[in-house]
């Protein structure tokens, strides 16, 4: 069974982004999820974690839901075309030297899915260049060699919001089932 560690990052429960990962998880068959605004979680880095003192329990347990997953999914709106700053600081946080800077690293996801809410549609981002920068830092500098695959899905254009959960929980039931990760 595909195993799915979801970061999701959303301060409202009554968001459209909220419905498209319920829409998202009603696709999977076993998932984690980090609700980082629901759970507290600190995007701060402290000046002990950045001399490279130990990783505070939180962004071990963080750790630990990663390399556990097949598959890293990450599910937030666009803002100021990037992710919240929950997030920005999760992947500064988490993303360590020593854990996702390992030289030979051998426990990388399958797959990492971006599914990420905007209020532009995908053709107006692409028009503006701003689709291309948003792919570059989340699919080329924060995933890169990390994933064997990702996935960028932009859900622009708020008038196509049916078309737009349907997309989510295709893209969820889209997982292999019975895949097991590289090792």
């Amino acid at each position: 069974m595909t195993r799915v560690h979801v970061v999701y990052a959303h301060p409202s429960p009554t968001s459209f982004t909220r419905e498209v990962l319920d829409a998202f998880l009603s696709g999977l068959t076993a998932y984690t999820i980090s609700d980082l605004y629901a759970s507290g979680f600190s995007p701060v880095m402290s000046p002990a974690e950045y001399a490279g003192g130990p990783a505070p329990a939180d962004v071990r347990a963080e750790q630990e839901l990663l390399d556990a997953a097949d598959v890293w999914a990450f599910v937030y709106p666009v803002w100021w075309m990037d992710c919240p700053a929950i997030l920005k600081g999760w992947f500064d946080r988490v993303l360590t030297v020593g854990w996702a800077y390992k030289p030979m690293r051998l426990n990388v996801a399958s797959r990492a899915v971006i599914l990420c809410t905007a209020g532009y549609s995908v053709p107006a981002l692409k028009a503006s260049g701003h689709h291309q920068a948003m792919r570059a830092v989340m699919v080329d500098d924060r995933i890169g060699a990390r994933a064997e695959s990702t996935d960028f899905v932009v859900l622009g254009d708020p008038a196509q919001r049916e078309t737009h959960l349907s997309t989510a929980a295709a893209l969820g039931r889209s997982l292999p089932l019975g895949r097991n990760r590289r090792q």
